[in-house]
């Protein structure tokens, strides 16, 4: 039982779940409300982009605690799995094998002769990840920028998988096209802004451990204190973002789409915005980013709202 436990905190199951809600809520408040059910990709073929998303994520995440054990070790001793409960290389086995497994589910849920560019991106997304833990993450902002990337394409997968790239398709684009184009670039926009916000937090809150393996991120190069200008600026940016939309969407009567946004997403983010001057311990940066990760949750059940109102 301690190993099965050990395994899951491994691969962050949390953060697994979040992905499958993610690709479930786009599926079915987006896709289906502007082309219903019939049409798109069939169940079996949507259930493996999850499977190969699922896998690769966790794939990434088990290859990033191999390569950050002495880091975790200074910042977040009690939660080491890596050569504690699971062997180092049972650790790669397992990274190993769920990213080839992510692939196959990739090659068979998208045909390659229409999808190649999928194909390429997923291969792309298990290098990404293999590089971010090796060497992007100790970069400046490079490591973030990559991490929020990956998290918008938990999203853009969906969309692509729906619009192949072809010249007649787009030439022959109509409203639903255009419409479910908005939707997908707007929950992907949110999607690598608030990882982007977060994964900052997260690097000021690993301060101690990643100066002391020569990480060279935001906070280490800058200080803290351009860090918190950073975040404090891209939350601003959010903010207007967010409201401008709800001055869009009350004229079509969505008054309780707006009330959930203000009070589940923007007034959270007033929050963090107070707050994120306020912090100085990890401890502080720690709350920030666990309200930041529920902010994230939060703004993508807004899809539901689309099943509600279309």
């Amino acid at each position: 039982m301690k190993l099965i436990t050990a395994f899951l905190q491994l691969v962050r199951w949390p953060n697994l779940l979040f992905i499958m809600l993610t690709q479930l809520l786009f599926e079915y408040c987006i896709y289906e409300r502007i082309y219903g059910a019939a049409e798109g990709l069939s169940q079996y073929q949507f259930w493996y982009i999850i499977i190969a998303s699922v896998f690769i994520a966790a794939a990434g995440n088990i290859i990033n605690d191999y390569f950050d054990l002495n880091i975790d070790q200074v910042n977040k001793p009690d939660k080491v799995v890596v050569n504690v409960v699971i062997n180092r290389r049972w650790v790669i086995f397992w990274h190993m094998l769920l990213s080839m497994l992510g692939l196959f589910f990739t090659v068979v849920a998208l045909p390659v002769s229409l999808y190649w560019h999928l194909v390429l991106a997923n291969i792309g997304s298990v290098l990404l990840l293999w590089f971010y833990s090796t060497n992007f993450k100790k970069q400046l902002l490079v490591g973030n920028i990559v991490i929020s990337l990956l998290t918008a394409w938990v999203i853009l997968i969906l969309f692509f998988a729906k619009q192949p790239l072809q010249i007649e398709h787009l030439l022959s684009a109509g409203h639903n096209e255009i419409r479910f184009f908005r939707l997908a670039m707007l929950y992907a926009s949110f999607a690598f802004v608030i990882s982007l916000i977060r994964e900052v937090v997260k690097d000021v809150e690993d301060m101690e451990g990643d100066r002391k393996y020569g990480c060279k991120t935001l906070p280490i190069v800058w200080g803290v204190q351009a860090a918190k200008i950073f975040v404090a600026v891209w939350l601003v940016v959010l903010i207007a973002a967010l409201t401008i939309l709800q001055l869009y969407v009350l004229p079509l009567g969505w008054w309780h789409s707006a009330l959930y946004c203000l009070i589940a997403i923007i007034v959270p983010l007033i929050w963090i915005f107070i707050q994120l001057f306020k912090a100085s311990t990890p401890a502080d940066f720690h709350r920030l980013s666990s309200v930041i990760k529920l902010v994230m949750l939060t703004g993508i059940l807004s899809m539901v709202f689309f099943r509600i109102y279309e």
